[in-house]
């Protein structure tokens, strides 16, 4: 069921996408759009409004359990926001309909808690399995989603056999996947990896993990502005449809509206065009970036990791050419690398990239995660995840601990190291005042 809802959904983004590249002016509807996604979650989606998030607290703790009427909504909703121009990606969408639907047939046969968590991490890797086409990294990534530092192998059947018939399902109606292509080959050898590179790949790893660092706390900076700014939450996408308008104007181009990852004009900045080493790229991973969190931080649905495929494509891109690196190999490093910092699953998202792009560049692949998720801070795209393993002690941060509280509490610390250093004859603070 949840690879033939990812199948509609594929299907029905596809024509959005071609109808918002056909009729121009539909960009003008955004903020009415905008205000239709606000007030649709509004009045029918209180419940469903925390998303990926929800259902990773409700793996946690089950409780409550998952709204049913979230799958039609995050359906719908994201639809609109692509046909009019809105920037974001399809995975949060596929997520949380495999959620939602696995909350149901929970609810239906009356589980307890230990398998309505197993339903629900089977119910991620399906949706992340049929939506990208893999369905090795989609049971990796439910199992690896929820805790920092940590996985749990309780669910691992379940959610590979979910996985695997969710993407088979999907491809049975007809919907495949973009196909990538890396025309780097490595140099016959022992062990076919070539130190320079490998030190090339690691300094980008480093950039990749600040770059997803970037684009989490700037959502959720940009989330918490429109929040307070605009009390009355369907204001706040219809809001975010004009800047992003004016955004369009500014700029003088579309390119980085919808997902990015192909169009019909030959000089847009895609994700398919970042793998063509012909020329350089420097600026597009940022603007992708702006348009991105405005888009989701104004409250407009879809998910994140495509327009996380584009930064770190763009971003991979452009070290490639400044590092003297094969700019398709680097976009293919950023693709997954950057998408490993922001949502802090180094193992799936290297399986990701070696589904995607073949076995030939796995070592490569792996460093870039790797160095990119440490790189990441304790910050993230989904802070319901629970700490496991901190990446850096600081004595602040403990087991479980949710994500959202271990940022607060690092971004905190760091504020007050930024104090002392600054004013060095500053007493420091006593221990009752530490976080």
């Amino acid at each position: 069921m949840i690879g033939s809802l990812c199948a509609l959904f594929l299907w029905s983004l596809d024509l959005a996408t071609r109808a918002r590249f056909d009729h121009p002016w539909l960009l003008f509807l955004l903020p009415l759009a905008g205000l239709a996604v606000g007030l649709l979650y509004h009045r029918l989606g209180r419940e469903a409004e925390g998303g990926n998030n929800l259902i990773v607290e409700q793996i946690h703790e089950p409780g409550g359990g998952i709204p049913l009427r979230m799958a039609p909504l995050i359906l719908i909703a994201t639809v609109i926001t692509h046909l009019f121009g809105g920037s974001a990606g399809r995975e949060g969408t596929a997520v949380q309909l495999g959620g939602s639907l696995a909350s149901a047939f929970a609810k239906v046969f009356r589980l307890d808690p230990p398998d309505i968590r197993v339903l629900l991490m089977a119910g991620i890797a399906a949706g992340f399995g049929a939506v990208f086409g893999t369905p090795v990294a989609g049971p990796v990534f439910a199992l690896e989603v929820l805790t920092v530092g940590r996985i749990q192998y309780t669910a691992l059947i379940p959610c590979l056999a979910a996985a695997l018939v969710g993407d088979w399902v999907c491809h049975a109606w007809g919907i495949g996947h973009i196909a990538y292509q890396i025309a780097y080959h490595v140099a016959p050898s022992a062990f076919a990896i070539e130190p320079l590179m490998l030190a090339k790949v690691a300094v980008a790893g480093v950039a990749f993990g600040l770059v997803s660092l970037l684009f989490a706390e700037a959502q959720h900076r940009i989330s918490a502005l429109f929040k307070r700014l605009i009390p009355y939450a369907p204001f706040r996408p219809a809001v975010g449809g004009v800047i992003l308008i004016l955004m369009v104007f500014a700029l003088g181009t579309r390119e980085y509206l919808g997902l990015g990852v192909w169009s019909p004009n030959p000089g847009d900045a895609t994700i398919l065009g970042f793998f063509d080493p012909s020329h350089p790229d420097y600026w597009s991973w940022l603007l992708k970036l702006a348009f991105t969190v405005v888009t989701l931080g104004a409250g407009f649905k879809g998910g994140e990791v495509t327009p996380l495929f584009f930064i770190g494509a763009a971003l991979g891109n452009a070290l490639a050419w400044l590092l003297g690196a094969p700019p398709e190999l680097f976009a293919a490093l950023g693709f997954v690398a950057v998408f490993a910092g922001a949502s802090n699953t180094p193992l799936a998202s290297t399986i990701l990239g070696v589904e995607l792009f073949g076995g030939e560049h796995t070592a490569y692949i792996a460093v870039a995660c790797f160095v990119a998720y440490l790189c990441s801070g304790h910050s993230g795209i989904y802070l319901s995840q629970r700490l496991g393993v901190p990446k850096s002690d600081a004595g602040l941060l403990k087991p479980d601990m949710p994500l959202r509280q271990a940022r607060l509490l690092t971004v905190a610390a760091t504020f007050r190291r930024g104090v002392a250093g600054a004013s060095p004859s500053s007493p420091a603070p006593p221990a009752s005042e530490q976080p």
